[in-house]
């Protein structure tokens, strides 16, 4: 069963990436026969000075072990907690961003179980009252979005695992999703990761976490389920801990085609509520322990800490109109403002300060099919140098935008272009004092280039025999001998139009 998973598995991934119509047949092969099923938590540690209940620096970059910790986040006996009123304010920005509904009453609940991860027995977590109920976001409604401290972080060896205590207590935002049913498996896995993304840029443009998923701030686990009845869900099975947008596509995908083969194979007591992780090498989901439910964590009001009155305590109003432009909207001013590609659109959008860059430059030239020109040289070559070489850096609005009017008033040829690219973003200076410096200026006076055609013609005669008698490469030929005699400078477009002219 394993080998026809992975099969399907390298199938569909293979077409995803050389051929839509494949994936189109694909999906009609395997759609409409169950329903797919998925409901997503994802976790964020949220940027912060301190952790979420006592004064310890908040530092996901810290190298040593145990260094940012203290009695509070220790569990030492006595030490009491005090809440980060930062984190707070960051989850009600994340809640006002996906238009839910702030709660004017919150409190935080112990949420207990025993790990060694968790010092004290027990998670400050939130369970009946969130600071955010609802709201929605690309393509799923969001149930809620609460604050708790996150646990210590396990390093396992091949003989023993040791804990390291510095991530034990900081602000972690959780947020769930409602169910949402998808008709295969594929579009379930690539909604799910679309989500995600969408939600990572959020928290980017917030300014409230680095969503880092190497590094473990942002952490992925999908609640899924297959039905072939659309009135009724399947036994649920949580993925846990997946800490990259591949991995959750993969992970996601794989356990969804695991529980349609034991449907398919009549064995659905099989499929039992567990928790399942993601083995990366073996690209397989293998079960973990069985799913514990609410009940088992016997949760009740934190006694230490004080209830919240969010509409008092915040100025939600005031909120609301301090965020910042959101993807969304930023989408869709970049196709009305500038009418460039959806591609162009998403690595202005991933890359918040490409965008303020290329927004600056856009300015400058004020026209859209300069700034569609400009937006090709950026999301191809720019881009391309710059992961060619790590010393490449943007240059000035004003130079680029310069650039960008040199090709469009056809004063350089495309090579030339791109030569002076290559040079800007390493020292930023004038692209016409280059062109004009290094002969790169194309040569577009017609009586200096009818001189050299006539010339030229005079010296090929079999080139303009061949021409007369209708085999058109001779043209290219006499062209690419005018290029040749002005030393690449000439205009070929130009070039080319004074040889037909002179050639009847």
């Amino acid at each position: 069963m394993v080998k026809m998973v992975n099969n399907r598995q390298i199938e569909y991934f293979f077409v995803r990436i050389y051929s839509k119509t494949f994936i189109s047949d694909f999906e009609k092969q395997y759609m409409n026969k169950y329903f797919y099923t998925i409901g997503l938590e994802i976790h964020a540690q949220l940027s912060t000075n301190t952790k979420m209940f006592c004064s310890c620096k908040n530092d996901p970059n810290a190298e040593k072990p145990n260094v940012n910790i203290c009695p509070i986040c220790m569990a030492h006996p006595g030490a009491l907690p005090v809440l980060n009123k930062k984190a707070i304010e960051n989850v009600i920005k994340v809640g006002l961003a996906v238009g839910g509904n702030i709660a004017d009453f919150t409190e935080f609940d112990r949420k207990n179980y025993f790990y060694p991860d968790v010092p004290k027995g027990y998670q400050i977590s939130q369970y009946k009252y969130p600071i955010v109920a609802g709201g929605y976001l690309s393509g799923f409604d969001i149930t809620r979005v609460h604050l708790e401290e996150d646990t210590a972080n396990n390093k396992h060896f091949v003989d023993y695992s040791l804990v390291d205590f510095n991530r034990s207590g900081v602000p972690l935002m959780e947020l769930v999703t409602e169910p949402c049913t998808f008709q295969s498996a594929e579009k379930t896995a690539e909604g799910a990761v679309r989500f995600a993304k969408e939600l990572q840029l959020i928290l980017w443009y917030l300014g409230v976490s680095e969503a880092n998923m190497e590094k473990g701030e942002m952490r992925v686990e999908a609640n899924v389920s297959i039905s072939n009845d659309s009135k009724k869900f399947g036994t649920k099975v949580e993925i846990k801990n997946l800490n990259s947008f591949r991995s959750a596509e993969r992970a996601i995908f794989y356990e969804l085609i695991r529980m349609e083969e034991l449907l398919d194979d009549e064995k659905e007591s099989k499929i039992i509520q567990e928790t399942r992780g993601w083995d990366e090498a073996k690209q397989k989901t293998f079960s973990q322990r069985k799913k514990e439910s609410s009940q088992d964590y016997r949760y009740f009001p934190d006694p230490d800490l004080p209830k919240l009155k969010l509409h008092e305590a915040f100025d939600l109003e005031q909120m609301k109109k301090d965020l910042p432009e959101l993807p969304k909207v930023k989408r869709a001013r970049y196709e009305k403002d500038f009418g460039i590609k959806d591609e162009d659109i998403e690595i202005y959008i991933n890359d918040p300060l490409l965008g303020d860059w290329f927004e600056g430059m856009a300015k400058i030239l004020g026209n859209k099919e300069k700034i569609k020109i400009a937006s090709n040289y950026i999301t191809s070559d720019y881009i391309g140098l710059k992961k060619a070489n790590l010393k490449v850096k943007l240059p000035s609005a004003k130079n680029f935008a310069e650039l960008v009017n040199l090709v469009a008033e056809n004063k350089i040829s495309s090579r030339a272009t791109k030569d002076i690219l290559a040079m800007i973003v390493v020292n930023d200076e004038s692209p016409l004092k280059i062109a004009t410096t290094k002969g790169l200026l194309q040569e577009s006076d017609t009586g200096i280039l009818k001189v050299v055609a006539e010339r030229i013609i005079n010296a090929n005669p079999k080139a303009v025999a061949d021409y007369k008698s209708g085999k058109e490469t001779a043209l290219m030929s006499l062209i690419g001998a005018v290029m040749k005699e002005t030393k690449g400078s000439a205009n070929p477009a130009v070039a080319r139009q004074i040889l037909l002219d002179l050639l009847g």
